[in-house]
């Protein structure tokens, strides 16, 4: 075991979700004179050995953004390889997803995806519905924006049947309707890269959340380095509006 590792396993309050955008792989696969598709499929390499090392430290949720909803813009060959890398992939991970009891979910427009992938993506989800120890969660063709959008339309159809009052619409009916409605808010959303954008990932969920920004590319990305983000977190003084003096005066 690392020393970080022993660290986090010691820790008393260490993150139960953390959400993780995983940049990088095209950059990754360019700086060694390979094609992009090289780098996605190290990044989905990098995705199994965090994902595993999440789940011994006990994280409970791990939140990974696989695919935008603006990643469809991308050219069609690329957009075409992510695809197939999708769905040989899934199978392919079914041991360390069984092997660790995760569970596999999804959240997202994943009816956009093409009808194999869709397939690919109901048959894991369903192979690992009872795994209990953690759960993975990939946003496939996912936007913050649209799920807010969604969520509205939501709650506006149900005051427009009367099935809700105007004045029942607050942020616990807005949750209600988000895909991640059934998981709590990240405590921690890493980004890797070196960029410092959270390109229309969670926007609600992550208003409290802790960021933590890596130079490191996805593929890069090593279990030591997730273990120093989550000691990172620890460090930090989640207030969530309060002083330091009045988190002091609870905890004594």
């Amino acid at each position: 075991m690392s020393d970080l590792k022993a660290q986090v396993k010691a820790l008393k309050n260490p993150p139960q979700h953390i959400a993780i955008i995983m940049d990088g792989n095209g950059r990754w696969a360019k700086k060694k004179g390979m094609l992009r598709a090289f780098g996605h499929e190290n990044g989905v390499d990098a995705l199994r050995r965090i994902a595993t090392a999440a789940a011994e430290v006990d994280v409970k949720f791990l939140t990974v953004y696989a695919f935008s909803s603006e990643n469809w813009n991308r050219p069609k060959t690329e957009v075409k390889a992510l695809m197939t890398l999708l769905v040989s992939s899934l199978k392919k991970e079914l041991k360390t997803l069984k092997d660790n009891n995760i569970r596999l979910q999804a959240i997202g427009e994943t009816a956009s995806l093409p009808k194999n992938c869709q397939n690919e993506l109901a048959e894991v989800i369903e192979l690992t519905k009872d795994h209990n120890h953690m759960t993975l969660t990939l946003a496939l063709s996912y936007g913050s924006r649209e799920e807010l959008s969604r969520a509205a339309r939501c709650l506006a159809q149900e005051v427009a049947e009367g099935k809700r009052s105007l004045e029942s619409i607050d942020e616990e009916a807005m949750a209600s309707k988000l895909y991640t409605a059934h998981m709590p808010d990240p405590d921690l959303l890493i980004r890797t890269s070196n960029e410092y954008r959270i390109s229309n990932y969670l926007m609600w969920q992550i208003a409290y959340s802790e960021l933590y920004f890596t130079p490191k590319l996805w593929p890069d990305f090593r279990e030591d380095d997730l273990y120093q983000a989550m000691l990172d977190y620890q460090n930090r003084e989640r207030r969530f509006g309060k002083i330091s003096e009045q988190l002091k005066s609870e905890i004594s």
